[in-house]
Order: structure tokens, then C-alpha cells, then sequence
């Protein structure tokens, strides 16, 4: 199965792959060492080989000092391992030599625009469109300067929908594919912003384009269905997923989104028991260099949640407990369990997820597995499992109740979220349109305490933000039980 790219402008993704190292060397200076290192430096942090990347970049600065390729794209790299002060500073270093370095620019925006700095990342990708313009990109199509011109464009307005300036967003894409007509993303990011807009022929439209301008293992088109079934458009959402299934018969992707449009009309019993290994596989691994962003962008809160309702249970951090993030992703909970932890493991079905969290150097091991199958493995290996997130890809949570129970030790304490059922619906779980499960909190309890757990109260919490609305879930916590006789 091919690894798919995600179309998204928003920037974590262009900075973790640079496209071009502009190695100028200073006068007097060996111009083709420069280049030379610096094309393998660039070359290691595009194949995301960070260990390698490093030194070579600081050997380069070393030799080369204030160089200002280096310096972004060390920049980049800090922006990787999650630093992203040292990697705004790097990049405005480069900038402050350099400050017609339209990539630059772009990534100086991505960064700000992962460290929460909406406004800041405007800014930076203007100044990448009004250097591009400056430097005659725009005229020159297939120039590294026109190319970074149209990304920021797109990168820019792709921020301005998120930020809620949907007119913005509208014309900076709008001008981007004026640029440049081929420039899939941004025909795919321009239909997502007409369908927000209720123009959904023309987003529709729109999206077309960027199907036809992807080539074969570019990204699925899982956000132009999502938002269309934000508007209640399920028949149209339904007839996109049937045609992607046409060209792709055994797409994971394609398969449980439409399996999930299915179920909104249907009811629990037509959704799947839960997402695929596949599908999960496939939709993260995508998603991994620009997953933080996102979340980021969502307001995303579950980590802190999981780690306050873990501090309730155990109580302060004393660095003594064998912890498991389950479905760990990028690592997001790492900084808030590392202090509780004696030992800290992660798990996930995604390499490039993986990859990431690896860089934060905060887990003592990492394994890609899926969850049910590592916690097995684990006979009372730990003291807590914690998982944020990630039960929302399950229906019935019975299988994954029993594994954490055997990876527990007595006495040892489960904590997860996932998201809710509406008050007064009948159902236990449901496959949600957006493709995760929610479940009912009398559902949550009655499979707590059949899996052998004590569970605390449990609690209403918004996990992140999802199309301007609030998406509600459940932070659970519960505790181990040891009955008389019982297997661990």
C-alpha cells in the first residue's frame, strides 16, 4: 500500500520536507563544498533520517558560519523535535541575511502557525508572496521562487480558514491557482473553503480539479467529504466516496468513511466493531509531519486532560511508575507523563507517528503495534495506561478493556478518552461521520465494570474544536480490581 500525501498547505508538512538548498557561499569561499554539504545535510532532513541531519547541518555552520540555507533549515529541523522557539529564532537569523528567501518565509509561518502564533504566520507567508513578487517569481512558473510563492499563498489561505476569515481564504487560494492552475493543493484547499462556504457546486467543482491534478499516491479526499457531511450533504459525501472506490476498490480510507456515511442513517449495527489496522495506518501516516499543526489549530486539549486526571488518580509526579501511552502518536502526552515515570513506553500502528515521537527523546521504547495486540503482550507490565484519543476508533470496547486489565498490575490505573454520545441517544457507540466513534456514558460504565475496573466519576470535557464547534467527549479514569481468583 502506498503511503499517501496529504494536500494541505498548512506548513508543518513543507518544512519537515525542504525542497531546494540555495547554497550560496560567502565570497572567497568554496561555493561547490557548500553545496555539496548542504545538499547532503538537506537530503538527510528530508528523509526525516534527524539524527543524521543535525550534525551534518552543525558542520556545515561550523565551517560556513551564519550560512543562511544551514541556519534555516536547522531551523526545520528544530521545528521536528518540537523546539520551536530555537527554530523561529534559526529561521529569522536566516531571514535577517537573506530576507528574499522566499522558503524561509514559508517556513517561518509554518512554525509560528505550530506554536499557536496565527497572526505571526499571516504575516510570514505575506512577506514569502511579497518576496516571491519582489524577485520576479511570480512571472517565472517554473522557478523554486514561484513555486514557494503559490505554497505560500495557499499555506496562507488555508490559515485564514481555520482562523475563521473564510473571505480571506477564498482569495489567497483563489490567487494561487491563478498563479499557478496545476497547483492541486490549492484547488483542494479552495474546495474545502466554497463547501464551508455553502457554495457547494463550486467547491465541488474545485475539488474535481485537484483530483484530476493528483497523481496516484497523492492524498485521499476524506476533508472535502467531511465537509460536506458538516452541511448534511450525505448523498453527495456518499457518491464521492463510491467513485473514489472505483478507482481504488480497496481503499481503507475510502472504505470506512463511506462505512460511516452509511451508519449516520443507520445506526450502530451497519458501522464496522471498529477502524481497520489499514485504515488507521494509512490516515496517520499521512497525517504525521503535519499532525501537531493541526491539533494545534483545533485547540486540541485531550493530552492535558489525560495527564490532570492521571495526577487525580496517582498523585504528583515522583517519577516512579511504568507508564504505556497507547496510540501515542507524535508523542503529545510525553512531556505531561515523563514526570511520573519511572519507565515510559509508547504504541502505535503508525511509523511516521512514530518517527516524531521518537525525535521528542522522551520515551524509553516505542513500538508500532496495534494497541489491543501490545497490551497483550504485556502481562502486568505496567502501573498506568493511559490513551488519548485513540478508543475512538474503536465501537465495542470490550477487547480493549481486557487487554489494559491484563497490561495492568493491581491496583493500576487506566485513563483514556473518547468522545460522546448526545444525552438522549439510545445507542451504546455510533461510527460518527467524521470516522471515530462516540459512546454513551452508561455504555462507558457497564463495560468498565464488566472489564474489572473501579472507575472514578466520570467526566464531560471538549476535546478539541472541530468545524467552529466543540467536540464533546468523556475523560475516563479507573482503577484496576483484583476479585478473588481472577487471571490478570
Amino acid at each position: 500500500m502506498k503511503a499517501r500525501r496529504t494536500p494541505s498547505a498548512m506548513a508543518a508538512e513543507a518544512a519537515a520536507r525542504p525542497e531546494s538548498a540555495r547554497a550560496a557561499a560567502p565570497a572567497g569561499q568554496d561555493s561547490a563544498a557548500l553545496a555539496l554539504a548542504l545538499g547532503a545535510a538537506v537530503g538527510l532532513l528530508r528523509d526525516e533520517r534527524i539524527d543524521e541531519a543535525e550534525p551534518a547541518l552543525q558542520a556545515v555552520l561550523k565551517r560556513w558560519p551564519g550560512q543562511p540555507d544551514a541556519l534555516h533549515y536547522l531551523g526545520v529541523l528544530r521545528h521536528t523535535q518540537g523546539r520551536v522557539d530555537e527554530a523561529v529564532s534559526l529561521i529569522r537569523e536566516a531571514l535577517a541575511a537573506m530576507p528574499d528567501f522566499v522558503g524561509a518565509w514559508n517556513n517561518l509561518g509554518n512554525v509560528l502557525l505550530l506554536a499557536g502564533r496565527g497572526d505571526e504566520a499571516a504575516e510570514a507567508y505575506e512577506s514569502a508572496v511579497k518576496a516571491g513578487d519582489a524577485a520576479g517569481g511570480a512571472a517565472r512558473g517554473a522557478s523554486a521562487s514561484a513555486e514557494d510563492t503559490v505554497r505560500a499563498l495557499g499555506n496562507l489561505g488555508v490559515l485564514h480558514r481555520k482562523l475563521h476569515h473564510i473571505d480571506r481564504s477564498e482569495l489567497a487560494l483563489r490567487e494561487a491557482v491563478r498563479r499557478d492552475p496545476a497547483f492541486a493543493d490549492g484547488w483542494y484547499n479552495l474546495s474545502i473553503t466554497l463547501i464551508e462556504m455553502g457554495r457547494v457546486p463550486e467547491g465541488l467543482d474545485a475539488h474535481s480539479r485537484a483530483v484530476a491534478l493528483w497523481p496516484e499516491e497523492s492524498q485521499p479526499r476524506q476533508e472535502v467529504v467531511r465537509a460536506l457531511l458538516r452541511l448534511g450533504e450525505s448523498e453527495r459525501a456518499a457518491r464521492l466516496l463510491r467513485e473514489w472506490l472505483a478507482e481504488e476498490p480497496d481503499n481503507p480510507v475510502a472504505e470506512h468513511m463511506l462505512a460511516a456515511c452509511l451508519a449516520a442513517g443507520a445506526g450502530a449495527q451497519a458501522a464496522p466493531a471498529r477502524a481497520s489496522d489499514h485504515y488507521v495506518q494509512e490516515v496517520f501516516d499521512a497525517f504525521a509531519s503535519s499532525f501537531d499543526a493541526k491539533l494545534e489549530a483545533l485547540h486540541y486539549r485531550a493530552p492535558g486532560h489525560v495527564i490532570e486526571a492521571l495526577r487525580a488518580a496517582v498523585g504528583a509526579p515522583e517519577g516512579r511508575l511504568d507508564i504505556v501511552d497507547a496510540g501515542c502518536g507524535t508523542g503529545l502526552c510525553g512531556p505531561g507523563l515523563k514526570p511520573f515515570a519511572r519507565r515510559l513506553a509508547g504504541c502505535d500502528l503508525s511509523e511516521g507517528m512514530l518517527r516524531r515521537a521518537k525525535a521528542r527523546g522522551l520515551y524509553d521504547v516505542l513500538h508500532q503495534a496495534e494497541l489491543m495486540h501490545y497490551l497483550r503482550t504485556q502481562p502486568q507490565a505496567f502501573d498506568a495506561v493511559v490513551s488519548a484519543d485513540t478508543l475512538c476508533y474503536f465501537g465495542a470496547l470490550d477487547e480493549a478493556l481486557a487487554a489494559a486489565h491484563r497490561a495492568l498490575r493491581p491496583g493500576g490505573t487506566l485513563v483514556f478518552t473518547v468522545e460522546a454520545l448526545p444525552d438522549d441517544s439510545p445507542l451504546p457507540h455510533r461510527l460518527q461521520p467524521n470516522g471515530r466513534y462516540a459512546h454513551g456514558a452508561r455504555y462507558l460504565r457497564e463495560a468498565l465494570a464488566h472489564g474489572g475496573f473501579e472507575m472514578r466519576p466520570l467526566q464531560a470535557e471538549t476535546l478539541r474544536m472541530e468545524g467552529g464547534a466543540p467536540v464533546r467527549g468523556w475523560l475516563v479514569a479507573a482503577t484496576r480490581a483484583t476479585p478473588p481468583g481472577a487471571a490478570p
